[in-house]
């Protein structure tokens, strides 16, 4: 698993066509003047390259062999840095720009086929009469037997105002159901929020580039629905959430924070350091928060919780975080695609590295498991072959179990942190929070919005 911490900044777009002179030229006007040894180093690139398109028994294309150089080269940095094809690009954009042409239908695949989890409400797969448990067993006329979830899902997507024809076969039906539909816009909801009686509860599943605007806009709808004098204060769930965008990290911590710095973000020099701070004002009226994180919460989620936590601001409950702390820049290279980058790492307001260590909580809480989850190993930052080594990382290493129960009823961690919101259960690390005071001291204005 890795976190997908990405900051997009302009960058100098770089010749992409997948030809060998193409990519000597790369090397050869570089910042750093190109060396007598740099030159024999490209001219080896250059003899392998012609061997391999001659001699290797499975024919490769030329396109085929420089995306593979790029990613190797790429890959013997860290995990996160990557070469991004145009096609991965555009879904990389996709993803999160929190919108894209398609049905609004959640599945998950069962016996090689495809069902309907859920259909979205005011979406075509929901005019058109899609419903829960619905079996989709072929997509304009193809079956979806021996397809996975993803490429079954990418059929599914498409150009806004297209048409697909689903073949469903649905339960007390006599025979399977053919329907047409023509895919609009879907808005991915990775915001959810929900009211748990005086607690208002909010769920951020990944980061996109409406995550803040969601979160406020959840917020407001909490404190509309619960009176202030009654709203206990605020669960903001981040397990599992592999991160996205930084400024949707920063703007969403500065929604429960009145002042103070959120994060720090250190480049290769010294003097490469970029900081962020709240702006005045917490959404939230100041009400206690808690944060919940496991081993799946990773990056932009360590960053939230991370300021939150070092600000006094939310009690931190769970298990240890995933342990991303670096930050990627992507670079557009025109039509081939774009170069994914490790550019930076991140600090807490306490000038924390979470590089390889993650986030502790201030309660650890261990969620039961399921047997067949039991025993299995819990990768974190720490595990992954070539990371960047964290100032703070040590011999614990970071990540922990990545599991949350389907039923809220079972969902230890939850339950005690609405338990210690309504003053049912009594604990040292949860103290309280109304004083709203930032013990971190104020950082500069923001270089970034």
């Amino acid at each position: 698993m890795s976190g997908r911490l990405s900051a997009f900044r302009p960058a100098k777009a770089l010749a992409g066509a997948a030809t060998l002179s193409l990519v000597i030229g790369f090397g050869m006007t570089s910042a750093n003047a190109a060396s007598a040894d740099t030159y024999r180093q490209l001219a080896l690139f250059g003899d392998v390259f012609e061997q391999l398109r001659k001699e290797h028994v499975s024919p490769k294309s030329d396109k085929e062999l420089i995306e593979g150089a790029l990613n190797g080269m790429l890959r013997s940095l860290d995990p996160h840095s990557s070469y991004l094809s145009a096609e991965a690009y555009r879904e990389m954009t996709t993803h999160y720009s929190g919108e894209f042409g398609g049905l609004g239908i959640e599945v998950s695949m069962e016996n090689e086929l495809l069902k309907v989890v859920a259909p979205i409400d005011d979406t075509p797969a929901a005019k058109a009469g899609v419903l829960a448990g619905d079996i989709i067993t072929s997509i304009n006329g193809e079956t979806v037997r021996g397809l996975s979830l993803e490429a079954a899902v990418k059929k599914m997507r498409g150009g806004v105002n297209t048409p697909i024809t689903l073949t469903l076969q649905r339960a007390q039906a006599a025979k399977p159901i053919e329907i047409t539909l023509v895919r609009d816009v879907i808005r991915v909801r990775n915001v959810k929020y929900r009211v748990e009686n005086d607690v208002g509860y909010v769920k951020i599943a990944t980061f996109t580039n409406r995550t803040a605007e969601d979160v406020g806009a959840a917020i407001a709808a909490i404190r509309k629905e619960i009176p202030s004098d009654r709203l206990k204060g605020y669960v903001l769930d981040l397990r599992l959430n592999p991160g996205g965008p930084l400024d949707q990290a920063i703007n969403v911590s500065d929604a429960f924070l009145e002042r103070g710095l959120i994060v720090s973000v250190r480049g290769r020099t010294p003097e490469d350091i970029s900081r962020f701070s709240a702006r005045k004002g917490d959404d939230t009226g100041g009400k206690p928060v808690i944060v919940l994180i496991n081993g799946g919460s990773a990056s932009a989620a360590e960053i939230v919780a991370g300021a939150l936590q070092d600000h006094r601001r939310a009690t931190v409950i769970g298990t240890r975080s995933f342990g991303k702390g670096s930050v990627q820049t992507i670079f557009p290279l025109n039509e081939a695609g774009a170069l994914r980058l490790t550019t930076a790492l991140y600090y807490t307001p306490s000038s924390t590295s979470i590089q390889g260590k993650g986030i502790t909580p201030d309660i650890t809480v261990e969620q039961p498991l399921p047997d067949e989850l039991k025993g299995l190993a819990t990768p974190g930052e720490s595990t992954l072959q070539g990371h960047i080594k964290g100032a703070e990382e040590d011999a614990g290493g970071s990540g922990s179990a990545s599991y949350v129960p389907p039923d809220p009823k079972d969902d230890v961690q939850l339950n005690l942190a609405l338990a210690l919101l309504r003053g049912e259960k009594a604990d040292p690390a949860f103290p309280p929070r109304a004083d709203k005071t930032a013990l971190i001291k104020e950082g500069p204005a923001r270089a970034l919005q």
